[in-house]
């Protein structure tokens, strides 16, 4: 994959991880059992492995709601000057999420055997990334989604060489952006939006022509905790 320029917005060397502090730090990560009842999303601000956009909204989801299960992959990709995050921009005409910035990943189907072969279908599908050149190293917290996703977020190392493959219907562009700068907490941000009549808070983290927020920006937050060890 050919690399962009990039400018960076966090002072040199913040946050620069070897792989073996990389893995060592997402080691600590215990992936708990899946939950199925938004009524547990209270708890996640007080440490259970339930996150989601309740977190800055309270109250903002019906807890009778029946959550559909999906998986993301998280990938880090290892390139000789610093580790790289890689991201898509989904295109425009989709019906969910046009334009928006997401990890690689979609709804666990039945024939999947759980969510770490949804994300790693999920990815060949999309950016053409086969699993063998994926190496898993953790699973961040369970995420839930306005939309009624539960989503998985699994972490993986991706080491160069490899080429990708946008799918076109789906994928407008493959980007990387350092890790380095989500782990520097400057780099987020919270904005708002009005919703329905009420405002709404989301994480973001603007770096260059790119506007992450949402869902991958929650996901993105919850990796920073882990790899700068504030997650308890």
């Amino acid at each position: 994959m050919e690399q962009q320029s990039v400018l960076r917005s966090y002072p040199l060397g913040t946050g620069l991880l070897s792989e073996t502090e990389i893995l060592r730090r997402l080691g600590r990560r215990r992936p708990a059992g899946r939950r199925s009842a938004l009524a547990t999303s209270s708890k996640a601000s007080s440490g259970s492995e339930l996150r989601g956009d309740h977190e800055l909204n309270p109250g903002l989801y019906d807890d009778s709601a029946r959550l559909r299960a999906a998986a993301v992959l998280v990938p880090i990709v290892l390139q000789a000057e610093e580790p790289q995050v890689l991201l898509t921009r989904r295109t425009a005409h989709l019906n969910d999420h046009a334009g928006q910035i997401a990890f690689p990943g979609g709804r666990v189907d039945p024939e999947d055997a759980g969510p770490r072969e949804a994300a790693l279908r999920e990815t060949r599908e999309e950016i053409g990334l086969p699993p063998e050149r994926i190496e898993i190293i953790g699973q961040l917290d369970v995420y839930v989604t306005r939309t009624g996703f539960e989503v998985t977020p699994l972490v993986g190392l991706v080491r160069p060489p490899f080429e990708l493959t946008a799918a076109p219907f789906e994928v407008a562009e493959i980007f990387e952006v350092p890790l380095a700068f989500f782990l520097n907490d400057g780099s987020r941000e919270i904005h708002s939006r009005q919703w329905r009549g009420e405002e709404r808070r989301f994480f973001v983290y603007p770096y260059q022509d790119y506007y992450i927020w949402g869902a991958t920006a929650g996901m993105l937050n919850n990796l920073a905790e882990w790899l700068n060890e504030t997650k308890a």
